[in-house]
């Protein structure tokens, strides 16, 4: 405030100094001021160019003073409406945040009059109508915005789309090309939009922008990534396509369990069993995840000597882990030794398995002829779906039900046992 008060004082003086030397300048009667003569309805003036410049700059000053003064009840009703305006906005978007959505219609339509903030009270507007349920005031709304703001209904009117189910109708309103270059928000409802009609591949490729423009919270971003990394590589069409999304993604994201598993499986669909098994035995390698675990014994690939054999290495650092001791008995079991898969399978039982491993022992005891205890497995299978007990197998005495639920010493990569806290 200082530092203006002085400027000004400053400009002042400038002025008044200016019209010192001015008239000092004009004083001398030696001096050609030029003159100026003007002739009009019949009056006749003259005088010198200075003169006459202070007199257009006298009469300028007028005209604006007179036109302040004649608009002053334009501009003063133009404020007021403003005021009201705002007003109105205020008091519409705290009766939607409290849940009267007629009333906050009725202020925020009114609001939306207002050039500044028209396009935010049609938004709010519409809200209030989807609120109430009525669709065709929501679209009339949705209308209006259209003309005020053609980016704002673009972002309002796709997540009205997404919510309802219509993702292509999102898309064709995000694309539309008076809309681009799209907000934030409008990219992330983008990449919902392109996720949710199976095009995942070019959703993961917004990421890098939504990153940049922190359109989402970091959570959220994460939890988007994965979402679109995992669909995108199920969403893959052929072998090479899927090799290309996997090597594009991050190796963080390429451990992660859900993005493994989505890997491992498309790759299995697509016969491609080295890239399906070798994809989950590094990620098991790196972090020990049971749902990999089980997957990679229910991986419908062949390799199975492989396969057990990889399992079989894992048991001396896992003895314990159910997701193991199953898969373990469906290898052997698919290898036609029925009496190992069994002490695996019942091993699982003992330390937690499940429906898994019951069922697992159904179709092992169906498979050797054994109905009645393959009914009972089955009966074992949905009881612990359900949380109830299972029922003891007949085959199994109490010596082999202790040596089952018995737990060998955990031991790492080396061979050394485990320190347990």
């Amino acid at each position: 405030m200082k530092t203006f008060r002085t400027v000004v004082v400053m400009l002042v003086l400038v002025l008044v100094l200016a019209g010192v030397l001015a008239a000092q300048w004009m004083a001398g009667t030696d001096r050609d001021l030029g003159e100026v003569f003007i002739r009009f309805a019949g009056y006749d003036l003259h005088t010198n160019v200075p003169r006459a410049v202070l007199a257009l700059l006298l009469a300028g000053g007028v005209a604006w003073l007179l036109w302040r003064v004649l608009t002053l009840p334009f501009r003063a009703w133009g404020r007021h409406r403003r005021k009201q305006a705002r007003a109105r906005l205020i008091d519409g978007l705290d009766a939607l945040h409290a849940g009267h959505w007629q009333k906050a219609e009725n202020l925020l339509e009114r609001a939306a009059d207002d050039q500044e903030v028209g396009a935010v009270a049609r938004v709010a507007a519409a809200r209030a109508a989807q609120a109430r349920g009525d669709e065709a005031a929501m679209q009339r709304q949705l209308a209006a915005l259209r003309e005020r703001s053609a980016p704002a209904h673009a972002i309002l009117a796709a997540q009205l789309a997404l919510d309802a189910g219509r993702p292509q109708d999102a898309l064709a309103v995000l694309d539309a090309a008076d809309v681009q270059p799209l907000p934030p928000r409008g990219l992330a409802l983008r990449a919902e939009a392109l996720a949710d009609t199976a095009q995942a591949g070019e959703a993961y490729g917004l990421l890098g922008a939504l990153k940049q423009q922190q359109a989402l919270a970091p959570a959220a971003l994460d939890a988007l990534e994965t979402r679109l990394a995992t669909q995108s590589l199920r969403e893959a069409a052929d072998p090479n396509v899927l090799a290309e999304r996997w090597e594009a993604l991050t190796k963080p994201l390429r451990q992660q369990s859900p993005v493994v598993a989505a890997y491992a499986e498309r790759a299995a669909a697509l016969r491609w069993e080295d890239a399906a098994t070798r994809s989950i035995e590094q990620a098991l390698e790196a972090r020990w995840d049971e749902d990999l675990v089980a997957l990679y014994g229910r991986l419908p690939v062949a390799k199975l000597d492989s396969r057990r054999a990889s399992a079989q290495h894992w048991l001396q650092a896992h003895p314990a882990s159910p997701a193991l001791l199953v898969a373990l008995g469906r290898l052997a079991r698919q290898q036609g030794q029925w009496t190992q898969a069994q002490e695996f399978l019942h091993r699982a039982v003992a330390q937690g398995a499940g429906a898994d491993a019951w069922e697992e022992l159904g179709m092992g005891f169906a498979d050797a002829g054994d109905a009645a205890s393959a009914q009972q497995c089955y009966a074992n299978a949905l009881k612990t779906k359900r949380g109830e007990a299972a029922t003891q197998l007949a085959v199994r005495d109490m010596k082999q039900a202790i040596h089952d639920e018995a737990v060998m010493e955990e031991r790492d990569a080396h061979g050394l046992p485990r320190l347990r806290d």
